[in-house]
């Protein structure tokens, strides 16, 4: 050897984002962008968008199904990369028919789970739930 030392790039710490209001969906997208613009080596574009678009809709569906507060923590692995969001209400996601003409919604959790490689749902303590989501990298 040459006395070179080959260290693996550090993981990147886990960012958080607490929402309680429709701007702060617009503060977990830019908080989402970042944390993927930062990572070494950087995820393909396309699944940077992907992986932004699961965010916005976590977060969407928190803020209004959930109790109208959320917490967006988001982390990477060497394969992964990974959305929990955490709300106030106990309730497990349910697939509802689109509204294709009054703008209602309906889309966000059949989105989610078509782009996700995983998906869990875990009862908080008392009340409440997290919604991880985990893409590959």
């Amino acid at each position: 050897m040459n006395g070179m030392k080959i260290t693996s790039a550090p993981r990147p710490l886990p960012a958080v984002v607490r929402g309680e209001s429709p701007d702060s969906i617009h503060r977990a997208r830019e908080v989402t962008r970042a944390f993927t613009d930062h990572l070494t080596p950087a995820p393909d574009p396309e699944r940077a968008d992907t992986f932004l678009l699961v965010v916005s809709e976590l977060a969407t569906n928190a803020l209004r199904h959930g109790g109208g507060r959320y917490t967006l923590q988001l982390s990477a692995g060497p394969d992964t990369l990974t959305a929990a969001v955490s709300d106030l209400s106990s309730a497990v996601p349910r697939d509802r028919t689109p509204d294709l003409n009054g703008g209602g919604g309906g889309f966000g959790w059949h989105m989610i789970r078509h782009l996700t490689s995983h998906l869990t749902i875990t009862p908080a303590p008392g009340a409440g739930k997290t919604i991880q989501a985990r893409l590959p990298r």
